[in-house]
């Protein structure tokens, strides 16, 4: 699926984005500043918390519970400095949980990932709009 949003339609996109039942693991790729932290709380938005969903930069790892009990993680990896880190912080024991587990810099752990899994490319387009591919 491949889909072009502005900022102010990002709520519709992410509706899109779970149309299409995505794996439970989604891992988000782009250059810094493309807009992966933004889509994920659109999306965890969507799914039903009702808190604001902030970046994991520094915690690695962000936990949210929607309001019918879903429990959603969301991964910053970009600071490892290796996978036997993830692995330290159990963070195998997550993605294999069958919870919703969105993964930012997840090239940073190939090992981890399990088979199953979808992938989600962001772009910023020259207009400020943002290209999205779901795979």
């Amino acid at each position: 699926m491949e889909l072009q949003f502005s900022l102010d339609e990002i709520h519709t996109a992410a509706r899109k984005v779970l149309e299409q039942n995505p794996q439970k693991v989604i891992l988000f790729n782009g250059q810094m500043g493309a807009g992966k932290t933004t889509f994920i709380k659109s999306l965890v938005k969507v799914l039903g918390v009702g808190d604001n969903a902030s970046s994991p930069t520094f915690s690695l790892v962000n936990e949210y519970k929607t309001v019918d009990k879903q429990v959603i993680y969301h991964f910053d990896v970009y600071r490892l400095n290796s996978e036997s880190e993830a692995y330290d912080m159990g963070m195998d024991e997550y993605l294999y949980s069958g919870h919703w587990c969105f993964i930012e810099w997840a090239e940073k752990i190939p090992n981890l990932i399990p088979e199953a899994h979808s992938v989600i490319d962001i772009k910023t387009l020259p207009n400020g709009q943002r290209q999205l591919n779901l795979r």
